[in-house]
Order: structure tokens, then C-alpha cells, then sequence
């Protein structure tokens, strides 16, 4: 039997990373690995025999001190300013920050994000590391602010995927959440998913119809014995199950999901699909998500749509450190 009403509480089924959610040592790995990179070849079978900033080394008579300035060169949503203190530590420490805006701020071109006072060599050797995670991550907050501005302050919430950077999963998350997106699962241990090749196992999937052959009620039966396992093994999850036809609704809602994901539905499938659902399920639009198809979806009663785009197709933001003394 469907459930009555909704089970899981919206706060159970996404979330916006905040900066003091992410670990300091998973952070710190990330920049010492950004690190040896640039002054001794991590990454080489063969590494250099001669390491650290040889560059830096040439240029004699340097100041004992320094100042430099992190600036905007473009309009961008900023992120990542949380890194700054731990690169200069990795490359060597000695530098004093003072920050102007915080993640999540809009900045302006020439507008002033943080002013770095210290040792020369440090803010010379640091410099690209710096800017590389940065630029990077408000890239993707700048992004992800576009597509929330398109979707609207409506009812539907924006939500990203794991399509995202080996390694770097955690600190993306954190710049959608920053550029106004919110947080899907984190991983694979936070929430059951069934999508279309876990579906395919149980015979139910396809554009055509049962994949095994067998019929749909023998397949929709699979799909929530698959559901009910779901719940032992991880009580206290949210479910979801993604369908591609508009006559999979039922069998997902039979079996208990939580949230039905609605893959590559038209607009007048999803406004069927979400009158056909009604209350009895969060529904979530995926796939072809664009800004241009954004201002179609925001008025048909989605909970949610989620895309990768806001990672996978963001551009590096333009910031630069400029020498003051």
C-alpha cells in the first residue's frame, strides 16, 4: 500500500553544507597534495631532484615582509576563503589574513576579498595553489547562483549530484550550498537509490517495458520487495526510485518510495507525473536540466530538480593576488 502522507521530513532528504561540516584534515590532505605537486612533482613516477620554489629562490634582497591582495576581476559568487589560511600554513606559514567578504558574498570586479600580510616567499610560492582552489570553487558557486536565479524562489529547490571531482566531492557540495543550490545525497551511504541499472536487475526498467520479459506486476512486485530490504538494512533512510515512463508511477508508489525521480520527462509529463503523485511522494526532475529549461520547470509543483551541470559545467571565476609592497 502507498503511504498516506509524505514520510520524511524535507530536512531528512537534503541539506546545505555549512564550511564547519567539512573535516580540517581532509582539508589540509587536499592542499598538501595541491602542494607537493608545485615544489616536488607529486604525481611523477620519476620526481625531480631539485624541489621547492626555484623561482622564488632566484630573486635575492626580497623585504622580510610583505602585502598582498586577493581581488575580484569579475562579477562572481565567492567561495573557498576558508582555504586560505591552511594553504599559506602548508607552504609555509607566516602570513597574516584579513578578509573582506565571506563564502557566499557577490563580489565585483576590482572588488577586495582579503588582504595577506607576511613573508614574501610564502605569498610567492602559495600564490598559484591559492588561487587554483578559489577560482575553482567560485567558479561553481557563481554557476549554481545563475541556475538558482533562473529557477525562482518558489517551492522547487535546486539540487546538485555526485557528479563531481574525485576527491574533492565534499568541498564542491560546499560551493553549490554557498551559490544558493542545496546538497543531494553526499554519497552512496546516506539515502537508498534506486536508478535505472539497480531497476534493470529487477526486470523493471527500460522505455519498452519489463526488461527480463516477465510482467509488471511480477517486476513491480520485485521492485518493492527491493524497497522493504532497502528499509531493514537502512532504517531511517530516505528511499528513492527513479522511473523513465510515466506508467512506472504506480509500481514506485506501491512500493514506498519516499521520492520519485522523474528522468528525462517532457513538461507536460512532469505536470502529469506530479498530478499523478500528488502528495504521496517528493518528486525530483533530472536530466536535460538547463538555464533555458529551468524557467519551465519552476511553476509545475516539483519539490526538486537536480543537475550536474552546476559542477561539471561551471568555469573557473577570475581572481588574482596583487603585490602591494
Amino acid at each position: 500500500m502507498p503511504p498516506a502522507s509524505r514520510p520524511p521530513a524535507v530536512d531528512r532528504l537534503i541539506q546545505r553544507l555549512q564550511w564547519d561540516d567539512l573535516d580540517v584534515a581532509y582539508l589540509r590532505r587536499l592542499v598538501e597534495i595541491a602542494r607537493d605537486e608545485d615544489l616536488a612533482g607529486l604525481g611523477l613516477r620519476r620526481r625531480p631532484v631539485r624541489t621547492g620554489d626555484l623561482s622564488t629562490a632566484s630573486v635575492t634582497g626580497h623585504p622580510r615582509q610583505s602585502a598582498a591582495v586577493l581581488v575580484a576581476r569579475e562579477p562572481l559568487i565567492v567561495c573557498g576563503l576558508g582555504l586560505v589560511p591552511l594553504v599559506l600554513s602548508a607552504f609555509g606559514g607566516r602570513v597574516a589574513t584579513q578578509f573582506s567578504v565571506r563564502d557566499g558574498a557577490a563580489g565585483s570586479p576590482g572588488g577586495l576579498l582579503a588582504t595577506l600580510h607576511g613573508d614574501p616567499r610564502v605569498l610567492l610560492a602559495a600564490e598559484r595553489t591559492l588561487l587554483n582552489f578559489l577560482q575553482r570553487l567560485s567558479g561553481i558557486a557563481t554557476h549554481t547562483r545563475r541556475h538558482a536565479v533562473a529557477l525562482g524562489s518558489g517551492r522547487t529547490r535546486l539540487l546538485d549530484t555526485r557528479k563531481t571531482t574525485p576527491g574533492y566531492r565534499m568541498l564542491e557540495k560546499y560551493a553549490v550550498a554557498c551559490g544558493g543550490g542545496w546538497n543531494h545525497r553526499l554519497g552512496l551511504f546516506d539515502r537508498v537509490m534506486l536508478k535505472d541499472n539497480h531497476l534493470a536487475l529487477l526486470g523493471f526498467a527500460g522505455k519498452s517495458g519489463p526488461t527480463d520479459g516477465s510482467p509488471a506486476a511480477a517486476s513491480a512486485g520485485r521492485l518493492a520487495a527491493a524497497v522493504i530490504a532497502a528499509r531493514q538494512t537502512a532504517p531511517g533512510l530516505p528511499v528513492e526510485i527513479e522511473v523513465d515512463r510515466l506508467d512506472q508511477i504506480p509500481a514506485a508508489l506501491s512500493a514506498g518510495a519516499d521520492v520519485i525521480l522523474l528522468d528525462n520527462f517532457t513538461v507536460p509529463q512532469l505536470r502529469r507525473a506530479v498530478a499523478r503523485i500528488g502528495a504521496r511522494a517528493f518528486t525530483e526532475a533530472s536530466g536535460g536540466v538547463t538555464l533555458r529549461a529551468l524557467r519551465h520547470l519552476r511553476g509545475l509543483g516539483l519539490d526538486f530538480v537536480s543537475t550536474g551541470a552546476l559542477v561539471h559545467h561551471s568555469v573557473w571565476t577570475d581572481i588574482g593576488l596583487d603585490w602591494q609592497t
